[in-house]
């Protein structure tokens, strides 16, 4: 996009299609993407059921390869790789943040964010848990390190799971609907945070159905019947603190 022109890009995509065969019949849930996302780039990739959105999600985070096409993460043709290979890719290069947390219950928020180094066998123990810690620290979670995820609030797993995603210090940020088990107040809480990290240069790919996220990322890619119906900048960003402020205060019961 411009402006970018002189970022690295991270990501690109190269007339990606995606079939699969249901019955009788050739379903094409991907007809031919294209994009490339440069670093520090904040993208909400938006789409109904059935626009091919979770497909794509699937391709960006290496748990499927195209039909046809090229993906290219962080220099790396994904298409012809193994599936083991897809899955150390996977781990070093991705971060993934999931609308149910998929947090580890009776374990504390320190261990769960451990959990992507446990495959380095190069991270020590040591620096295993001062990275975790450190992680949690940076999502306002520093008193909370040995909370169970069963002593937390929603948007407190939430904060564990994007400092889990953030502990490989990973290329790229997937979030998939990452608000959408979480009330009004806590959605703007955790995108708040994605702002800050945005803002410390993060690349940020953030896969809603909800077209309000859209105002507070900084490009908008719109998927309908497996291809781009619509790939913008947003020149008017709106701050998810002001919004947050603007909030009437949770009542007390």
């Amino acid at each position: 996009m411009e402006g970018n022109e002189q970022k690295k890009v991270v990501i690109e995509l190269q007339n990606v299609k995606r079939n699969f065969i249901v019955g009788d019949e050739v379903v094409h849930a991907l007809r031919g993407v294209s994009f490339k996302i440069h670093e520090g780039e904040f993208v909400t990739i938006m789409g109904t059921s059935g626009s091919g959105k979770s497909t794509l999600l699937n391709q960006l985070g290496c748990l499927d390869t195209p039909t046809s096409g090229e993906y290219i993460l962080d220099g790396v043709h994904v298409r012809t790789m193994k599936r083991r290979e897809r899955a150390v890719l996977r781990n070093r290069k991705i971060g993934f943040v999931f609308q149910n947390y998929n947090l580890l219950p009776k374990t504390t928020a320190v261990e769960n964010v451990e959990l992507p180094l446990m495959y380095n066998s190069s991270v020590s123990a040591k620096e295993r848990k001062e990275r975790a810690v450190k992680a949690l620290e940076m999502v306002g979670l520093g008193n909370r390190l040995y909370h169970k995820s069963n002593q937390m609030s929603g948007g407190q797993m939430q904060r564990v799971a994007i400092a889990r995603a953030l502990v490989n210090d990973p290329a790229v940020l997937l979030a998939d609907e990452a608000t959408g088990n979480l009330d009004t107040r806590t959605s703007f809480e955790i995108l708040v945070l994605f702002q800050q990290l945005h803002a410390m240069g993060r690349t940020i790919i953030f896969v809603t159905h909800n077209p309000e996220i859209a105002q507070y990322s900084s490009r908008n890619i719109t998927l309908r019947d497996g291809l781009i119906r619509e790939d913008t900048l947003n020149s008017n960003i709106l701050s998810a603190a002001e919004a947050l402020a603007q909030l009437p205060l949770p009542q007390d019961d």
